[in-house]
């Protein structure tokens, strides 16, 4: 027989499992009773603090007895005492009893007092001695730390088990404990600074700036620590975010404004180039890697200090717009206004630096109602940093997110805003949008083969090699880390949406608002996006706004211009022939301004391109010859870049319509006179005058301006000696319009200084050599030369010259 079998079984699987259950759930209780033996330890601790500070402010100790008896009385008792039996006591014990009785009663005597025993009243200063003598710090007790252990099994049952262990401090921390409260007692401790008042202008100065210069080190050591290992300081963020809580008044204006500069910059350093998600409580459970951790710590360090450093610009803002002023501010409401204006600027630099980062909607959500400001400075800087967003935003959701945000300021406001707010949507980069679903221009999505087709066309290996591709890419799609450009015309199409809806908002319910002009300006510019189901109201919606006569001319020209951008794109299909457009740009033409601010005839030359030069198929030669006339007349009084852009037109319109070279003959085609008073293009009899202002225009002191006019009397030849260089001919109007323009005080091209006439020198015409080398010798020497008439050079000069004159 073998050995005999051991009693005690191995422990199965499941039993393992259990005891490892036991051992985690053992590990969890032992950390929530550490911390509540640690939060009930300092419960008692302040508790107890509490009572004694208490007790030492209320209770004041029993005074001694020190009233004098009356005579009477101590009569009274030396006869009481002396009737007394003293046979049962021995001499000393009643010596000691009547030196006690002498004294003050010592059953009522505060036995915890150790003053002596007939004192006087307590001073008050020995109230405020108690206080002294209450511990200025909790008592250190020994920190318990209980550990359970694995539990015993008994007949009984489970019998659990724990130890208590001491929990021991290092000496670094006591040390560092030790320091903190003598820092913090000498703190206490100390007097009260020198009153400001004491000091002079000169010193107060002084000390400001020395506060100053210390506070500056501080950021710069802070900022640089940061910035050259984030990962390991991001925690010094909090601590320089803390000094926007700046106490000192004489310093603290300067400091928060550094500070807030400061902290601008840092994020932009720091800021990584993705968008930081919180984590999942799964994420957050998973062991990883220490640099993962570290990573983790960064960017939930990052992101939380990001969040309240954008609080507290907002509060700044908030503070300076309502006026409030908190009791334990140190700034006074005159320097509110620089900090807002400091908080506005660092805002509007995260916006445009930090797009793609977290609280980007945020910060529009701070700063779009700021664009409406009556501070110009403050509205100023948000309407520019928008309208840079817009020119830099590529993707397109930072533009919808504001465009919605400005949507919803416009009507709360009930549309009572500056009209820069509309006009900084004029720097969307809008290009193309989807044009009510066309299904057929779009390109067909990739289709993945299903399982019937699968098993029907391909073989069990192509299957395989199928199903592999395909898993690959559809791995790749969404791992594509580009804006494909479907998502970038769906998120266009949107904003576009919610623009043309601020605009028609803005045409029905507030046609006298001062927005209108913004309005009709963003509708010739977005006009060619606009669909073609609005076409009918929106041009009867214009007619009447012209008709009404309440506009400028540069409102009716806008207005004008955005009906024939809408014809001349989408609206071709439709058959309109909008003659009161052209009769109400014709009528404009000779009001409009010929001075400096001459913007206007930009708006005409796109008018005259979308209506003349694209349109020339439904264009009689009546009009065009009639439009020609009036523009040759206005470019006799316009600055030269207008003449310019006018003359170039007009060649435009003449290559358009061959036949208006009879504009350039002195016979008269057809009946009739022509009628230069008559605003109807159609009926002023345009074919029986000629263009003689261009040969006024060819003595024009701006060489452009000549040779336009030269080419145009030439009957504005393509070829030849009278054509145009290639570079000038490729050119539209508008562009020549500003590439002589005079804004900037320069003339183009440039003007040659004048040439230096220097006089001919005295004997220049003489034949002899000798004599002129000779004249020239004289004239070159110096003044203060002597000249010796006894030589004989002198002498046979002085002869010539008589000769010559005498000749």
């Amino acid at each position: 027989m073998g050995p005999p079998r051991s009693k005690k079984r191995r422990p199965t699987f499941r039993r393992l499992l259990k005891t490892s259950g036991v051992k985690l759930e053992n590990k969890l209780k032992n950390r929530q009773l550490k911390q509540q033996n640690v939060a009930k330890k300092q419960r008692k601790e302040q508790k107890k603090l509490r009572a004694a500070v208490k007790d030492a402010a209320i209770r004041t100790p029993r005074p001694l007895e020190t009233y004098r008896k009356r005579p009477e009385e101590e009569q009274d008792e030396e006869e009481f005492l002396e009737t007394l039996p003293t046979d049962m006591m021995e001499d000393e014990d009643l010596q000691q009893m009547t030196a006690m009785a002498r004294q003050a009663s010592f059953i009522t005597r505060d036995l915890s007092s150790c003053g002596p025993v007939h004192s006087g009243k307590r001073r008050s200063s020995e109230v405020v001695r108690s206080y002294e003598k209450v511990p200025r710090k909790m008592a250190r007790t020994e920190e318990k730390e209980v550990i359970h252990l694995l539990p015993i099994k008994d007949k009984t049952g489970v019998i659990p088990q724990s130890v208590e262990r001491v929990v021991k401090k290092h000496p670094e921390e006591e040390e560092e404990e030790e320091e903190e409260a003598e820092e913090l007692g000498e703190y206490e401790n100390e007097g009260a600074p020198e009153s400001s008042s004491a000091l002079t202008a000169e010193q107060r100065e002084q000390l400001r700036v020395q506060k100053i210069n210390e506070r500056k080190l501080s950021i710069a050591g802070l900022g640089s620590a940061i910035v050259s290992d984030p990962y390991s300081n991001i925690k010094r963020l909090k601590e320089l975010r803390g000094m926007l809580m700046e106490a000192d008044p004489c310093a603290a204006v300067t400091v928060r404004k550094l500070v807030m500069v400061s902290l601008m910059e840092i994020f932009k350093d720091i800021t990584p180039t993705y968008r930081i998600r919180p984590l999942t409580p799964e994420e957050k459970a998973t062991k990883v890697k220490k640099e993962t951790r570290q990573l983790r710590e960064f960017e939930e360090g990052l992101v939380s200090q990001y969040k309240f450093y954008l609080e507290d610009l907002e509060q700044t803002v908030k503070d300076w717009k309502q006026k409030k002023k908190k009791r334990s501010q140190a700034v006074g409401f005159q320097s509110y206004r620089g900090l807002a204006e400091v908080a506005v600027r660092c805002l509007s630099e995260l916006l445009l630096a930090l797009p793609h980062f977290n609280f980007h909607n945020n910060i529009i959500v701070v700063l779009v109602p700021l664009m409406n400001d009556p501070d110009k400075q403050v509205s100023g800087m948000c309407c520019d940093a928008f309208r840079k967003l817009f020119q830099q935003d590529k993707g397109g959701g930072a533009s919808l997110a504001t465009v919605r945000v400005i949507s919803g300021l416009v009507k709360s406001l009930n549309y009572n805003v500056k009209p820069e707010v509309l006009r900084t949507l004029l720097s969307l980069r809008i290009k193309e949008v989807e044009m009510k679903k066309d299904i057929e221009d779009t390109a067909p999505k990739k289709k993945f083969m299903n399982n019937k087709e699968k098993k029907k066309n391909l073989s069990r290996m192509q299957r395989k090699w199928k199903k592999a591709e395909e898993k690959l890419e559809k791995e790749l799609l969404e791992a594509e880390a580009s804006e494909s450009k479907e998502k970038k015309i769906k998120l266009h199409t949107e904003t576009l949406n919610i623009v043309f809806l601020i605009y028609f908002r803005i045409l029905k319910k507030a046609q006298k608002s001062v927005l209108l002009p913004a309005v009709l300006e963003g509708l010739a510019n977005f006009a060619h996006l606009i669909n073609l189901e609005f076409f009918d109201d929106l041009l009867n919606v214009l007619q009447n706004l012209i008709q009404s006569g309440d506009l400028t001319n540069r409102e009716s020209l806008h207005c004008i211009q955005t009906v024939f951008t809408i014809l001349s794109g989408q609206g071709d299909v439709l058959n309109i022939d909008p003659l009161n457009f052209y009769s109400q740009l014709y009528r404009m033409l000779p009001r409009l301004h010929a001075g400096l601010p001459n913007d206007d005839i930009i708006i005409v030359l796109r008018c005259l391109d979308a209506m003349l030069t694209r349109r020339k198929k439904q264009v009689s030669l009546q009009r065009a010859m009639a439009f020609v006339k009036r523009l040759s007349m206005l470019s006799l009084h316009t600055l030269p870049n207008a003449s310019v852009g006018i003359l170039a037109a007009s060649r435009s319109t003449i290559h358009a319509f061959p036949k208006c070279d009879f504009l350039l003959d002195n016979e008269v085609q057809g009946s009739g006179f022509y009628l230069p008073e008559l605003d109807e293009p159609e009926h002023c009899n345009a074919q029986n005058t000629a263009l003689w202002e261009l040969h006024t225009l060819q003595r024009h002191y701006h060489p452009m301006v000549q040779r336009l006019a030269v080419h145009l009397c030439q009957g504005a030849p393509s070829e030849g000696s009278g054509a145009l260089s290639v570079e000038l001919s490729r050119r539209s109007p508008v562009e020549l319009f500003n590439m002589y323009s005079v804004k900037d005080m320069t003339f183009n091209p440039p003007v040659a200084p004048p040439g230096s006439k220097k006089k001919d020198r005295f004997g220049a015409t003489l034949l002899d050599d000798e004599l002129q080398r000779r004249v020239e010798s004289v004239l070159t020497a110096n003044e203060d030369t002597e000249l010796d008439f006894n030589t004989t050079d002198t002498h046979a000069l002085i002869n010539t010259r008589t000769h010559t004159h005498t000749h």
